[in-house]
Protein backbone atom coordinates (compact mmCIF):
# COMPACT_ATOMS: atom_id res chain seq x y z
CA UNK A 1 0.00 0.00 0.00
CA UNK A 2 2.73 2.45 0.98
CA UNK A 3 4.62 1.90 -2.27
CA UNK A 4 1.53 2.56 -4.36
CA UNK A 5 0.81 5.73 -2.37
CA UNK A 6 4.43 6.91 -2.52
CA UNK A 7 4.71 6.44 -6.28
CA UNK A 8 1.62 8.49 -7.11
CA UNK A 9 2.59 11.76 -8.78
CA UNK A 10 -0.33 14.05 -8.10
CA UNK A 11 -1.07 17.32 -9.86
CA UNK A 12 -2.01 20.37 -7.83
CA UNK A 13 -5.48 19.86 -6.38
CA UNK A 14 -6.89 23.31 -5.59
CA UNK A 15 -9.62 22.38 -3.16
CA UNK A 16 -10.77 19.90 -0.55
CA UNK A 17 -11.06 16.31 -1.73
CA UNK A 18 -14.48 15.10 -0.64
CA UNK A 19 -14.67 11.93 -2.73
CA UNK A 20 -12.37 9.55 -4.58
CA UNK A 21 -13.01 7.11 -7.40
CA UNK A 22 -10.75 4.05 -7.34
CA UNK A 23 -10.52 0.65 -9.07
CA UNK A 24 -10.98 -2.62 -7.23
CA UNK A 25 -9.09 -5.38 -9.03
CA UNK A 26 -6.40 -7.31 -7.17
CA UNK A 27 -3.87 -4.90 -5.73
CA UNK A 28 -1.10 -6.14 -8.01
CA UNK A 29 -3.20 -5.15 -11.03
CA UNK A 30 -5.05 -1.97 -10.09
CA UNK A 31 -3.06 -0.90 -7.02
CA UNK A 32 -0.77 1.44 -8.97
CA UNK A 33 -3.86 3.34 -10.20
CA UNK A 34 -5.76 3.22 -6.91
CA UNK A 35 -2.69 4.66 -5.21
CA UNK A 36 -3.31 7.95 -7.03
CA UNK A 37 -6.83 8.24 -5.63
CA UNK A 38 -5.87 7.49 -2.05
CA UNK A 39 -2.65 9.54 -2.13
CA UNK A 40 -4.96 12.53 -2.65
CA UNK A 41 -6.43 12.00 0.85
CA UNK A 42 -3.24 10.96 2.61
CA UNK A 43 -3.08 12.35 6.11
CA UNK A 44 -6.79 13.17 6.30
CA UNK A 45 -8.78 12.38 9.46
CA UNK A 46 -12.42 11.68 8.53
CA UNK A 47 -14.70 10.28 11.18
CA UNK A 48 -16.64 8.15 8.71
CA UNK A 49 -15.79 6.82 5.26
CA UNK A 50 -18.62 5.77 2.97
CA UNK A 51 -17.42 3.14 0.50
CA UNK A 52 -19.87 2.41 -2.31
CA UNK A 53 -19.11 -0.54 -4.55
CA UNK A 54 -20.88 -2.88 -6.93
CA UNK A 55 -22.20 -6.22 -5.75
CA UNK A 56 -21.03 -8.75 -8.32
CA UNK A 57 -22.81 -11.67 -6.65
CA UNK A 58 -26.43 -12.51 -7.65
CA UNK A 59 -28.27 -11.12 -4.65
CA UNK A 60 -31.85 -10.05 -5.35
CA UNK A 61 -31.79 -6.88 -3.25
CA UNK A 62 -30.94 -3.61 -5.07
CA UNK A 63 -28.86 -2.15 -2.20
CA UNK A 64 -26.92 -4.07 0.41
CA UNK A 65 -24.67 -3.57 3.40
CA UNK A 66 -22.75 -5.87 5.69
CA UNK A 67 -24.41 -7.66 8.58
CA UNK A 68 -21.11 -7.71 10.47
CA UNK A 69 -19.77 -5.26 13.04
CA UNK A 70 -16.39 -4.83 11.34
CA UNK A 71 -14.24 -5.76 8.39
CA UNK A 72 -10.87 -7.38 9.09
CA UNK A 73 -7.78 -6.93 6.94
CA UNK A 74 -4.12 -7.85 7.58
CA UNK A 75 -3.77 -4.25 8.82
CA UNK A 76 -6.45 -4.60 11.52
CA UNK A 77 -10.17 -4.17 11.92
CA UNK A 78 -12.33 -1.46 10.37
CA UNK A 79 -15.47 -0.96 12.50
CA UNK A 80 -18.80 -0.43 10.79
CA UNK A 81 -20.67 2.73 11.80
CA UNK A 82 -23.96 1.01 12.65
CA UNK A 83 -25.74 4.23 13.61
CA UNK A 84 -24.91 5.90 10.32
CA UNK A 85 -25.90 2.78 8.37
CA UNK A 86 -29.26 2.83 10.19
CA UNK A 87 -29.76 6.53 9.44
CA UNK A 88 -29.04 6.02 5.74
CA UNK A 89 -31.36 3.02 5.72
CA UNK A 90 -34.19 5.12 7.15
CA UNK A 91 -33.71 7.82 4.50
CA UNK A 92 -33.66 5.23 1.72
CA UNK A 93 -36.83 3.60 2.96
CA UNK A 94 -38.51 7.00 2.87
CA UNK A 95 -37.33 7.87 -0.65
CA UNK A 96 -37.17 4.47 -2.37
CA UNK A 97 -39.54 2.31 -0.36
CA UNK A 98 -36.70 -0.04 0.60
CA UNK A 99 -33.36 0.25 2.32
CA UNK A 100 -30.09 -1.60 2.77
CA UNK A 101 -30.33 -5.39 2.96
CA UNK A 102 -27.73 -6.73 5.44
CA UNK A 103 -25.72 -9.70 4.18
CA UNK A 104 -23.38 -11.99 6.09
CA UNK A 105 -20.35 -13.92 4.82
CA UNK A 106 -20.64 -12.39 1.38
CA UNK A 107 -17.74 -12.86 -1.03
CA UNK A 108 -17.86 -9.41 -2.58
CA UNK A 109 -14.32 -8.05 -3.03
CA UNK A 110 -14.93 -4.63 -4.55
CA UNK A 111 -15.59 -2.92 -1.20
CA UNK A 112 -13.00 -4.79 0.85
CA UNK A 113 -10.16 -4.12 -1.62
CA UNK A 114 -10.27 -0.40 -0.82
CA UNK A 115 -9.91 -0.80 2.95
CA UNK A 116 -6.14 -1.38 3.20
CA UNK A 117 -5.55 1.78 1.19
CA UNK A 118 -7.74 3.72 3.60
CA UNK A 119 -6.01 2.16 6.59
CA UNK A 120 -2.60 3.31 5.34
CA UNK A 121 -3.58 6.67 3.82
CA UNK A 122 -5.73 8.13 6.59
CA UNK A 123 -4.07 9.48 9.68
CA UNK A 124 -6.62 8.39 12.27
CA UNK A 125 -9.06 5.57 12.87
CA UNK A 126 -12.36 5.86 11.05
CA UNK A 127 -15.69 4.10 10.94
CA UNK A 128 -17.05 2.58 7.78
CA UNK A 129 -20.36 3.09 6.00
CA UNK A 130 -20.41 0.17 3.51
CA UNK A 131 -22.92 0.06 0.65
CA UNK A 132 -22.95 -2.49 -2.16
CA UNK A 133 -25.08 -1.64 -5.19
CA UNK A 134 -26.83 -4.20 -7.40
CA UNK A 135 -29.23 -1.69 -8.96
CA UNK A 136 -28.07 -0.21 -12.25
CA UNK A 137 -30.66 2.54 -12.39
CA UNK A 138 -30.04 6.26 -12.59
CA UNK A 139 -33.08 6.91 -10.43
CA UNK A 140 -31.94 4.58 -7.67
CA UNK A 141 -28.39 5.92 -7.76
CA UNK A 142 -29.55 9.51 -7.56
CA UNK A 143 -31.77 8.83 -4.56
CA UNK A 144 -28.99 6.84 -2.90
CA UNK A 145 -26.56 9.70 -3.49
CA UNK A 146 -28.93 12.34 -2.13
CA UNK A 147 -29.79 10.22 0.93
CA UNK A 148 -26.10 9.62 1.53
CA UNK A 149 -25.36 13.35 1.32
CA UNK A 150 -28.04 14.18 3.87
CA UNK A 151 -26.76 11.44 6.17
CA UNK A 152 -23.20 12.77 6.06
CA UNK A 153 -23.91 16.51 5.91
CA UNK A 154 -22.03 18.41 8.61
CA UNK A 155 -19.75 15.48 9.45
CA UNK A 156 -16.05 14.88 8.74
CA UNK A 157 -16.65 12.34 6.01
CA UNK A 158 -15.02 10.91 2.89
CA UNK A 159 -16.79 9.25 -0.04
CA UNK A 160 -15.22 6.40 -2.01
CA UNK A 161 -16.65 5.08 -5.27
CA UNK A 162 -15.26 1.65 -6.21
CA UNK A 163 -15.31 0.73 -9.89
CA UNK A 164 -13.28 -0.79 -12.67
CA UNK A 165 -13.87 0.35 -16.24
CA UNK A 166 -14.09 -1.69 -19.45
CA UNK A 167 -13.60 -5.47 -19.30
CA UNK A 168 -11.87 -7.80 -21.77
CA UNK A 169 -11.35 -5.59 -24.76
CA UNK A 170 -8.03 -5.13 -26.52
CA UNK A 171 -5.70 -2.49 -25.10
CA UNK A 172 -6.52 -0.07 -27.92
CA UNK A 173 -10.28 -0.52 -27.51
CA UNK A 174 -10.11 -0.34 -23.72
CA UNK A 175 -8.14 2.89 -23.70
CA UNK A 176 -10.71 4.51 -26.00
CA UNK A 177 -13.73 3.29 -24.03
CA UNK A 178 -12.15 4.24 -20.70
CA UNK A 179 -11.06 7.67 -21.88
CA UNK A 180 -14.65 8.42 -22.85
CA UNK A 181 -16.01 7.16 -19.53
CA UNK A 182 -13.44 9.18 -17.58
CA UNK A 183 -14.24 12.25 -19.69
CA UNK A 184 -17.88 11.94 -18.68
CA UNK A 185 -16.99 11.37 -15.05
CA UNK A 186 -14.82 14.49 -15.17
CA UNK A 187 -17.74 16.47 -16.60
CA UNK A 188 -19.47 15.81 -13.25
CA UNK A 189 -22.77 14.87 -14.87
CA UNK A 190 -23.88 11.51 -13.41
CA UNK A 191 -26.72 11.25 -15.93
CA UNK A 192 -24.16 11.45 -18.75
CA UNK A 193 -22.11 8.69 -17.14
CA UNK A 194 -25.17 6.43 -17.35
CA UNK A 195 -25.64 7.46 -20.98
CA UNK A 196 -22.12 6.26 -21.80
CA UNK A 197 -23.15 2.72 -20.83
CA UNK A 198 -26.48 2.97 -22.65
CA UNK A 199 -24.72 4.20 -25.79
CA UNK A 200 -21.99 1.53 -25.46
CA UNK A 201 -19.34 4.26 -25.53
CA UNK A 202 -17.85 3.58 -22.10
CA UNK A 203 -18.24 1.07 -19.29
CA UNK A 204 -17.97 0.84 -15.50
CA UNK A 205 -18.88 -2.28 -13.53
CA UNK A 206 -19.57 -0.04 -10.50
CA UNK A 207 -21.82 2.30 -12.47
CA UNK A 208 -24.53 2.50 -9.80
CA UNK A 209 -22.05 3.04 -6.99
CA UNK A 210 -19.90 5.51 -8.93
CA UNK A 211 -22.80 7.73 -9.93
CA UNK A 212 -24.30 7.66 -6.44
CA UNK A 213 -20.99 9.00 -5.12
CA UNK A 214 -21.02 11.73 -7.78
CA UNK A 215 -24.55 12.76 -6.84
CA UNK A 216 -23.68 12.73 -3.13
CA UNK A 217 -20.50 14.74 -3.66
CA UNK A 218 -22.32 17.31 -5.76
CA UNK A 219 -24.96 17.71 -3.06
CA UNK A 220 -22.20 18.20 -0.48
CA UNK A 221 -20.64 21.07 -2.39
CA UNK A 222 -18.32 19.27 -4.78
CA UNK A 223 -17.85 21.31 -7.94
CA UNK A 224 -14.89 19.78 -9.78
CA UNK A 225 -13.84 16.27 -10.78
CA UNK A 226 -10.22 15.63 -11.65
CA UNK A 227 -9.04 12.42 -13.30
CA UNK A 228 -5.65 11.45 -11.91
CA UNK A 229 -4.69 8.24 -13.69
CA UNK A 230 -5.75 5.78 -16.38
CA UNK A 231 -4.22 2.36 -17.06
CA UNK A 232 -5.14 -1.25 -17.78
CA UNK A 233 -4.26 -4.71 -16.51
CA UNK A 234 -2.15 -5.08 -19.64
CA UNK A 235 0.24 -2.45 -18.31
CA UNK A 236 1.02 -4.90 -15.49
CA UNK A 237 0.78 -8.30 -17.21
CA UNK A 238 2.09 -7.37 -20.64
CA UNK A 239 -0.91 -9.10 -22.25
CA UNK A 240 -2.72 -6.46 -24.26
CA UNK A 241 -5.13 -8.78 -26.08
CA UNK A 242 -7.83 -8.74 -23.36
CA UNK A 243 -7.54 -6.20 -20.55
CA UNK A 244 -9.49 -4.57 -17.72
CA UNK A 245 -9.46 -0.80 -17.52
CA UNK A 246 -8.77 1.24 -14.39
CA UNK A 247 -9.15 4.92 -13.55
CA UNK A 248 -8.55 7.12 -10.51
CA UNK A 249 -10.27 10.44 -9.88
CA UNK A 250 -11.16 12.86 -7.11
CA UNK A 251 -14.07 15.20 -6.47
CA UNK A 252 -13.03 18.60 -5.15
CA UNK A 253 -14.86 21.36 -3.32
CA UNK A 254 -13.07 24.48 -4.53
CA UNK A 255 -15.49 27.22 -3.53
CA UNK A 256 -14.91 28.73 -0.07
CA UNK A 257 -12.09 26.23 0.36
CA UNK A 258 -10.12 26.55 3.58
CA UNK A 259 -6.58 25.34 2.94
CA UNK A 260 -5.96 24.48 6.61
CA UNK A 261 -5.15 20.78 7.19
CA UNK A 262 -8.10 18.52 7.92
Amino acid sequence: MDQYLDRAELPELPGEVIAVIAPHAGHVYSGPVAGYAFAAVRGRTPEVVAVLSPMHRPYLEPLLTTAHAAYSTPLGQVPVDAETVAELNTRLEASLGYGLAPVAYDQEHSLEIELPFLQRALRADFKLLPVMVRAQSAGVSQKLGLALAETLRGRKALLVGSTDLSHFYSQKEALAFDAEMLRRIESFQPEDVFCAEEEQKGFACGLGALTAVLWAARSLGGDTVKVLRQATSGDVTGDYSSVVGYGAAVVLRTKDFDAAPK
